[in-house]
C-alpha cells in the first residue's frame, strides 16, 4: 500500500507552520502494490495547475491538486537512484501564463559530512563558503543556495523580491542534529532581495538579515542582497606576493586613519570608493604614509557608531558603492604601494532587530545571561565565545576579509572589553570565570585562535590590538601564551604624552616623567603609537586646540608632538585632519576642514608630517629596531629643568644611527651640550622650528662637528641651538 499523506502535513504546509517542508515537498520514494513509486509535491500558490515534466522525454504529466491554495502532488514510475532529480515543473499561473521551473525541493545539500563536522568543532574557517547565500551550478541548472543557522528555530523561510516575500514558498530544510537550514532556489542570480524569516520555539515570527549576507541594502533598508564576489579582475597579485615576504615588524609602517564618509566630501554628499581611492592615493602618496586604515566597513545601521556597531559582518557598507567598488578601492591602493588595514570588530553587536539578537528567539551568537551577553558602555551585546559555531562565525569573517578583499591588516576593536569579565562591570555586575577570576577565557581562546589562524593562512597580514590595559603578551607568540598579535596599540604612550602637552611648559619640568615612563615598557610590546579618532571625539577637541599657549605655541607644540611621535619607537598611527591641524573637533557629518590649507601654519604642519613619514621611511635607524632594545639609547633623560630629551635611534648596523634632540620649553638653548658617540661632522637632517613648517628657523644648518669633550659619559660631544618647542634631529656623516 502506497504510503499516504497526512492531512496534518498538507494543512501545516499549507499554513507555511511545518518545521521541515522538504519532508513532504520534492520527490519521494512511495510503495504501491509493492512498487517502488516517486511522488512528486509541490506548493505553489497562485497557481491553477502544474505539470511534472519527466526529461528524459519532456512528456508533461498533470499534477492533482490536493489544495485549493496550491498543493500539487503526481505518483510517477521511480527511475534510477539519480532519477528523482530529472525532471522539471511546468506551471499554469492563475492568467494562464506558462513558465518552466526547476523544483527546489529536488536538490541535495551543499554541506558534506566534513561541513558538518567542521562547524560543529567550531573549525570551519571558511564558513563563508557554506553560509548565507551562494550562486552556484548543480547538475546543470544555477541557482541560490541559501543556509543559516538557527538550532532553535521550528522553522525558517527564505523570503525576498523573488517570491513575494511569501514565506510559504520557500522554507528550508533542517539539518537537525547542526541546527543549520538551507535550500536550492534555482534560476535566482545575483542581485536579489532577501531575509530569513524564522518561526520561534515560542510561536513568534520574526525576519532577520543574512548574517553571513556578502551585500545588504544601505541603511535604513535592511535586506540582505544575493552577491557574488568572485567577477572582479585583481591587479594586485605582485604587492601581494610581496607582502607574504614581509617583515613589518622592521619595516616602515606609518598609518593614515580614514572616516571615509568625512574625509573629503563632494557638496555635501559622500564620494564612492572609486573616487575615494584615487583622492586618498594620491593624498598618502603625497604625504608618505604607507598603510590607509578604515573605520569599519562592514554595513551599520547608524551612522553615527562610525561602522563600530555593525550589523552584517560580511557586508561592505553600501554607503559608498557595490562589493567590487571596495575591491576597486584596495586594488588601486596595492597598485600605488599604499597597504589597507580595516578596523574589525568581534567585541559587540548592537541590538537592532534585524540583526544577530536573539537571532532564533534565543540567545545564540550572545550569552542570555546580561552579566555576560550585554555591554554596559555601548548598550550592546557581547558575542559567547564559548560557542564553536560562534568561532566558526567570528573567525571565518576575519579571514573573509583577507580572502575576498585582499585586507592587509585587521585592527581589532576594544579588545580589553573581551579580555576582562568585569569591564566597566561594578561588583556583583559579572560572572567570575571557572577559576574564580576575571578573565575571560574563551575570549583568550578565540583571539589566539584567530591569530594563529590569520598568521598561517596569510603571511605578511599584520593583526593590531586596541589593547588598553596592562595585559601581558597581546603581541607575543600563542606558543609562548601571548595572544598573537602583530602590534598593540600603545595606549600609555597616547595618554602620557598628551597629558604632557596639555601643560603649559613652564609647568613641564615636574611631569617629565610622564615622558621617560615609555621607554621602560617600550619593547615589553611590539608597540604601535596612536593618536587616533578617540583624542578628537566626545568633546576633547582637536589635537592642535588641546595644545597650550598662544597660537604660534600651539604650532610648535603640535610639530614637537608628532616629530617626537615619529622618532619615539613604535609604528605611528595618525587619525585624519591632525597631518594639518584641523580645528575643529571630528564631526562624521562634515568632511575635513581643508580650507584651512590657505593659511602658511597649517600647510606647515602638512610639510612636516609629510617629511617626517620619508624620513621615517628613509632611515633604517628610525624602523628597524622599533621592538628591541638595541634601537633605542638614552643620552639624557634626566634634564626636567629644561624640559629636554635626548637620545639616539640605532639601526641594525650599531654605526648607523641618529641624534635625536627635543626642547619642550619655548626658550631657545643656545650652547647646549650634548654627549654623542662618535667624533666626526653631524648633519641637521630634521629640524621643526625650519620656517618651512612655519617656525622661527632657529637651528644649527648646516650640521656641526664633534669636539673631543666628553659629556653625559660620552667621549665626544656638540654643543647646539636648541629651538624652543622643537626637535632636531642629527646624522653623522660616514668617517
Amino acid at each position: 500500500m502506497r504510503t499516504s499523506l497526512s492531512l496534518g502535513h498538507l494543512g501545516a504546509i499549507v499554513d507555511g507552520t511545518h518545521g521541515n517542508p522538504a519532508e513532504v515537498l520534492g520527490p519521494h520514494e512511495v510503495m504501491h502494490e509493492g512498487r517502488t513509486w516517486l511522488a512528486i509535491r509541490a506548493f505553489l500558490p497562485e497557481t491553477q495547475q502544474v505539470w511534472v515534466v519527466d526529461q528524459s522525454h519532456m512528456t508533461p504529466r498533470p499534477m492533482r491538486r490536493l489544495h485549493p491554495a496550491g498543493f500539487y502532488e503526481a505518483i510517477c514510475p521511480c527511475q534510477s537512484p539519480t532519477g528523482p532529480r530529472k525532471y522539471k515543473l511546468q506551471v499554469a499561473d492563475k492568467k494562464g501564463n506558462m513558465t518552466t521551473i526547476d523544483d527546489p525541493y529536488a536538490f541535495p545539500t551543499y554541506f558534506t559530512d566534513y561541513d558538518l563536522y567542521l562547524l560543529g568543532q567550531g573549525r570551519h574557517y571558511r564558513s563563508f563558503d557554506k553560509l548565507g547565500a551562494h550562486q552556484r551550478v548543480v547538475e546543470g541548472v544555477s541557482g541560490v543556495n541559501f543556509a543559516v543557522w538557527a538550532p532553535n528555530a521550528c522553522r525558517v523561510s527564505v523570503v525576498g523580491d523573488f517570491n513575494q516575500w511569501d514565506e510559504r514558498r520557500h522554507a528550508l530544510r533542517s539539518h537537525f542534529s547542526n541546527g543549520l537550514w538551507e535550500i536550492f532556489i534555482p534560476g535566482l542570480s545575483e542581485g536579489h532581495l532577501y531575509k530569513f524569516r524564522i518561526r520561534t520555539g515560542s510561536g513568534e515570527v520574526i525576519e532577520k538579515a543574512d548574517p553571513y549576507a556578502f551585500q545588504a541594502e544601505v541603511p535604513p533598508k535592511s535586506a540582505s542582497i544575493v552577491a557574488n564576489l568572485g567577477q572582479f579582475q585583481w591587479s594586485d597579485k605582485q604587492w601581494l606576493d610581496e607582502r607574504s615576504k614581509f617583515n613589518y615588524l622592521e619595516r616602515p609602517v606609518s598609518i593614515y586613519e580614514v572616516h571615509l564618509g568625512s574625509w573629503k566630501r563632494c557638496g555635501g554628499e559622500w564620494y564612492g570608493y572609486r573616487e575615494l581611492a584615487h583622492r586618498l592615493v594620491e593624498y598618502c602618496r603625497e604625504m608618505g604614509f604607507t598603510h590607509i586604515e578604515l573605520l569599519p566597513v562592514s554595513e551599520h545601521p547608524f551612522y553615527g557608531s562610525w561602522g563600530y556597531q555593525p550589523t552584517a559582518y560580511f557586508s561592505v557598507t553600501g554607503r559608498y558603492g557595490s562589493p567590487e567598488d571596495f575591491m576597486y578601492f584596495v586594488d588601486y591602493c596595492h597598485q600605488n604601494g599604499i597597504g589597507v588595514i580595516v578596523d574589525w570588530v568581534p567585541a559587540h553587536f548592537p541590538k537592532d532587530g534585524h540583526g544577530l539578537r536573539r537571532f532564533d528567539g534565543t540567545a545564540l551568537y550572545e550569552h542570555d545571561d546580561p552579566r555576560r551577553g550585554e555591554h554596559p558602555d555601548w548598550g550592546t551585546m557581547c558575542f559567547n565565545y564559548g560557542r564553536n559555531e560562534v568561532h566558526n562565525f567570528l573567525i571565518s569573517n576575519a579571514l573573509f576579509w583577507l580572502d575576498k578583499y585582499h585586507i592587509d591588516g585587521l585592527r581589532v576593536d576594544a579588545v580589553a572589553s573581551m579580555l576582562y569579565l568585569d569591564y566597566s562591570r561594578q561588583e556583583g555586575e559579572w560572572v567570575p570565570n571557572q577559576y574564580g577570576g576575571r578573565e575571560n577565557l574563551e575570549a583568550v581562546s578565540m583571539l589566539q585562535e584567530f591569530n594563529r589562524v590569520v598568521h598561517s593562512q596569510f603571511p605578511g597580514v599584520m593583526t593590531i590590538a586596541e589593547e588598553s590595559t596592562a595585559w601581558g603578551g597581546v603581541s607575543r607568540p600563542t606558543e609562548d601564551g601571548g595572544l598573537g598579535f602583530s602590534v598593540k596599540w600603545n595606549m600609555g604612550w597616547m595618554n602620557d604624552t598628551l597629558s604632557y602637552l596639555r601643560h603649559e611648559p613652564v609647568h613641564r619640568k615636574y611631569h617629565h616623567n610622564e615622558l621617560t615612563f615609555s621607554i621602560l615598557y617600550a619593547f615589553t610590546e611590539n608597540f604601535a603609537l596612536p593618536l587616533s579618532h578617540d583624542e578628537v571625539v566626545h568633546g576633547k577637541g582637536s589635537l592642535i586646540g588641546q595644545m597650550p599657549g598662544d597660537l604660534w605655541q600651539k604650532f610648535a607644540n603640535l610639530r614637537l608632538l608628532y616629530s617626537y611621535m615619529w622618532t619615539h619607537p613604535g609604528k605611528k598611527l595618525l587619525f585624519m585632519g591632525g597631518e594639518f591641524g584641523q580645528w575643529n573637533e571630528w564631526n562624521h557629518e562634515a568632511q575635513l576642514q581643508w580650507e584651512l590649507l590657505q593659511w602658511r601654519s597649517h600647510e606647515g604642519v602638512k610639510n612636516l608630517v609629510a617629511d617626517l613619514n620619508r624620513l621615517y621611511c628613509r632611515e633604517p635607524a628610525l624602523y628597524e629596531q622599533e621592538f628591541v632594545y638595541p634601537g633605542f639609547e638614552w643620552i639624557d633623560c634626566h634634564n626636567h629643568e629644561d624640559s629636554a630629551l635626548i637620545y639616539l635611534r640605532r639601526a641594525k648596523k650599531s654605526e648607523d644611527f641618529l641624534l635625536i634632540c627635543c626642547n619642550f620649553t619655548p626658550v631657545v638653548r643656545r650652547d647646549f651640550p650634548i654627549g654623542v658617540p662618535n667624533a666626526g661632522w653631524y648633519d641637521e637632517i630634521f629640524n621643526s622650528d625650519s620656517e618651512y613648517y612655519g617656525g622661527s628657523n632657529v637651528g644649527n644648518h648646516p650640521g656641526l662637528i664633534a669636539e673631543a669633550r666628553g659629556c653625559h659619559g660620552r667621549p665626544h660631544s656638540i654643543r647646539m641651538t636648541l629651538p624652543p618647542l622643537a626637535v632636531v634631529i642629527f646624522k653623522p656623516r660616514p668617517s
